[in-house]
């Protein structure tokens, strides 16, 4: 028995006993659309008030189902004794063609109502289509509470995928949200950021649009439009949309829209020459040259392209070869390919015409139907890309395999109660659709077709470069593609390489608001603007950000600090007075040369020792003095270079202590000159004082104090080293920490009363007779002295780091330096350059010439 079965898409497909149907768009007379004319009466024939444009590339679709079937039919051990057959509506982009079509599918062409079938209408078992997401949902929404089977070959709407909605609808391609992200990850792997949209005005343009745009901004990008655009669109609507893309700076466009509906539009902004636009094509845009005049392909010339993955199709060129209107004559749509590949006309049955009608500045000749497909008219076809072809060629084998699954059923073990078993001639369709869900099988190149929990059809998309040569060759390059099964984040894998621009070349264009931020700089967004229409801000000292476009930069270490670029924190400079450096040095030169100078005053009052001058105010203090104003100026050293436990604890403390016995030597030798003037008269009680005894008691108690102090300083809070972060932000002072400062202080307070003290004294005795007053020397040098530690105080406390080390230790330098000076250069003066005022008629004031 040969049974056969119709299938139904609209151009219609459908499973029935007797046959089935397909409901597909193959006509595209895209301008009629435009002026708003109204849907006239249905018909075979697209509505028009010109002659409808048959779409080749639309057609191929309806050809690989045509081929499907005849492939099945003739392979014997595939649904034996079962002869598949078709139907075909065409919606012509119309969702009340497509609806119309659907009834007539379900219930015949005279009964128009859903549910109902006609006795002499063949059983439905199913249908394939539409082609376009907008006809599709309708169909699907009136198929679903019937339960009859709906296959589509290319509608990515999203929200199909939902079964509560859509419970009897399946497709073999998945849905959009795959290639949503994958657009917006197309943006980020070419570093765009600044783009527009155009999307088709029906759901799904805007929900995909919408779907694109979240991602993009999720990813750091913006949309700076999002401009809708409809086959029904007025020229003026087309002219806003066309003037929106003219006047913003976005270099790179996508499409969420089928190709039909941008056709003027890509043609109204070449005629305004608004070119030098990458245009980025979701998967619902069929690129093919023969849906576009020449004016709109160089306008997308270096465009990106998505279309889904096809596989091999053995035999189609065989079988598109066969095509003629002779074999095929009740396939209107082979006569309107016939005249529109030779560039004919069909004379009318009536007679009416005795000549062809005459074209663009050509006169047609009649078609005769003799003229056949050769390889150079097989190209209109465009076999190189046959993306949504073969996906209606798979959606016939699922129907076909459900079919021979049911077929195969063995009575007692089927799906449904009992283990009944479906009668292929009592077929219903809420049982054809139970086999279609768990139907798989593998295509030729061995990949396993089985539709997912959703109803989809789990597969990869290509993407395309659009390349159009100078002589106007069309070229559609692979370029890269998106597998839907890898991991988040590695979808897309793109050969960069084999991309052409617009330009000819192989850069990249940039499409971006705001040129990208470079490490060293964050981004400051503008206000009233978007987000990625931002300015760079430089990061502040002690910041950095290592990255492009950063948000917020990142705040160094503690023990770090931004480099000059500000992209990366290196290491603080631990700062410390060193002998290397300038300051240092000068230190060390001057604190050795004050040694060296105080060494030598020092073997000059040794080797004159017995001379009057030397011996006038207590010779051994003298040598002490000098002692302790070496050990001063040597001290000096202990400030200098790395801290450490020692050193610290020995800076202030052997400074303090050898400082207190140089001022208590000067106190001492103050006192003595006035002793020892009082006692000049022999009844004087000041007399008693004279001698040795008393300068050292002066001398022993002014350290003692000093000593005192130190010691209980260095047991209780002791200086130690320590790495300083809060002076400086970019750098790290090594420094000694003094512990309780209360005892720095109290210890340069005890040596200020000394000093001041001896000031006084000097001061009180500087009328003293005498032509050498030694009193006179002291005051000056206590008032150097006094007046170098009081500058000290202020200038200690205002620095901080080396320089606040390199201020004690001038302070070191100079006060001793003062009191080396003040007190001793005078009597060296006479030593060495005026030896005969070295006496004691001199030194008491009695002349003995006429000079000094």
């Amino acid at each position: 028995m040969n049974n056969p079965f119709s299938f139904s898409g609209l151009a219609r497909f459908r499973i029935t006993y007797k046959g089935s149907s397909h409901l597909f768009n193959v006509h595209g007379d895209l301008i009629s659309f435009l002026n708003n004319i109204e849907e006239e009466e249905m018909d075979t024939a697209c509505p028009s008030k010109t002659e409808p444009l048959l779409v080749i590339r639309y057609y191929r679709d309806v050809l690989g189902m045509v081929y499907a079937i005849e492939e099945i039919n003739q392979t014997p051990s595939f649904l034996p004794n079962i002869t598949l057959g078709f139907q075909i509506f065409d919606s012509c982009l119309s969702e009340v063609r497509a609806i119309r079509g659907t009834l007539e599918l379900l219930s015949g062409r005279n009964s128009l109502i859903p549910g109902y079938r006609s006795p002499h209408h063949p059983a439905l078992a199913g249908i394939i289509g539409e082609t376009m997401s907008s006809l599709t949902v309708p169909m699907a929404r009136i198929m679903g509470p019937l339960h009859y089977p709906q296959v589509s070959h290319s509608a990515l709407l999203s929200i199909l995928s939902d079964k509560h909605q859509f419970p009897s609808f399946l497709r073999t391609v998945p849905g959009s949200t795959i290639q949503n992200i994958a657009l917006a990850q197309l943006m980020g792997h070419f570093g765009w950021t600044w783009v527009g949209m155009i999307v088709s005005d029906d759901e799904l343009g805007l929900q995909g649009g919408q779907h694109v745009k979240k991602v993009i901004e999720e990813n750091g990008g913006c949309v700076a439009f999002m401009e809708k655009i409809h086959l029904r669109y007025s020229k003026e609507k087309v002219l806003q949309v066309v003037d929106v893309i003219q006047t913003h700076s976005v270099k790179v466009i996508i499409v969420q829209s089928a190709e039909a509906y941008v056709k003027v539009l890509l043609e109204t902004l070449y005629a305004y020459n608004v070119t030098g636009k990458i245009w980025v094509f979701s998967a619902y845009f069929v690129i093919s040259p023969g849906i576009f005049a020449d004016q709109a392909w160089k306008i997308l010339n270096g465009s990106l392209g998505l279309t889904l993955y096809t596989d091999n199709m053995p035999g189609l060129e065989d079988f598109l070869y066969a095509l003629q209107p002779s074999v095929n004559s009740d396939d209107i749509f082979t006569k309107l390919l016939w005249e529109q590949i030779f560039k004919c006309q069909w004379p009318h049955t009536n007679g009416s015409d005795t000549t062809p009608t005459v074209g663009k500045g050509e006169q047609l000749a009649y078609c005769s139907g003799i003229e056949s497909l050769d390889k150079k008219t097989l190209s209109v076809f465009e076999l190189s890309d046959l993306s949504y072809t073969y996906q209606s060629y798979l959606a016939v084998y699922a129907f076909a395999h459900a079919l021979n699954s049911l077929m195969s059923c063995t009575p007692g073990q089927g799906p449904f109660n009992n283990g009944f078993c479906v009668d292929i001639s009592g077929i219903q369709p809420w049982q054809t659709l139970h086999y279609l869900k768990q139907m798989e099988f593998k295509s030729h190149s061995g990949d396993k077709i089985f539709f997912d929990g959703n109803g989809d059809l789990r597969t990869s998309f290509h993407i395309l470069n659009i390349q159009v040569s100078q002589n106007e060759d069309f070229r559609l390059v692979k370029v890269g593609q998106v597998e839907t099964t890898a991991p988040g984040g590695r979808e897309v894998s793109i050969n960069m390489s084999a991309i052409l621009w617009s330009d000819g070349s192989s850069t990249v264009p940039r499409s971006v608001c705001s040129d990208p931020c470079p490490p060293g700089y964050r981004k400051a967004a503008r206000e009233g603007e978007p987000l990625c229409c931002f300015d760079c801000l430089p990061c502040s000292p002690g910041t950095i950000s290592n990255d492009t476009d950063m948000i917020l930069c990142i705040q160094c270490p503690d023990s770090e600090w931004s480099n000059e670029r500000l992209d990366g924190c290196i290491q603080k400079v631990i700062e410390f007075l060193t002998f290397e450096e300038p300051l240092g040095f000068i230190i060390t030169i001057s604190a050795t040369s004050l040694t060296l100078l105080t060494v030598t005053v020092l073997l000059v009052f040794i080797k004159y020792q017995n001379t009057p001058i030397v011996k006038a105010n207590n010779r051994g203090l003298s040598y002490l003095l000098l002692i302790a104003l070496i050990f001063c100026f040597l001290c000096s050293f202990i400030f200098i270079n790395h801290p450490r436990e020692l050193t610290c604890m020995l800076r202030q403390t052997v400074f303090g202590v050898i400082f207190s016995i140089s001022v208590s030597a000067v106190l001492a030798k103050t006192i003595t000159v006035v002793i020892a003037f009082k006692a000049t008269n022999p009844s004087s009680s000041a007399r008693k004082w004279l001698g040795s005894k008393t300068p050292s008691c002066i001398v022993v108690f002014g350290s003692l104090v000093q000593i005192i102090i130190c010691a209980v300083w260095t047991v209780k809070t002791p200086p130690f080293p320590e790495l300083n972060i809060e002076y400086f932000k970019e750098k790290i002072v090594f420094e000694c920490n003094e512990g309780d400062t209360m005892f720095f202080y109290c210890m340069l307070g005890y040596m200020g009363l000394l000093a001041t003290v001896s000031f006084i004294v000097a001061y009180l005795s500087r009328n003293l007779p005498g032509s050498f007053n030694e009193a006179k020397l002291i005051t000056f040098s206590m008032l150097v002295f006094v007046s170098v530690w009081i500058s000290f105080i202020p200038a200690y406390l205002s620095t901080r780091g080396k320089y606040m080390v390199a201020v004690e230790v001038f302070a070191i330098l100079c006060s001793s330096g003062g009191l080396l000076g003040c007190i001793f250069f005078p009597k060296c003066y006479i030593i060495l350059l005026r030896p005969h005022m070295n006496s004691k008629q001199f030194i008491v004031g009695k002349k003995i010439d006429n000079k000094f």
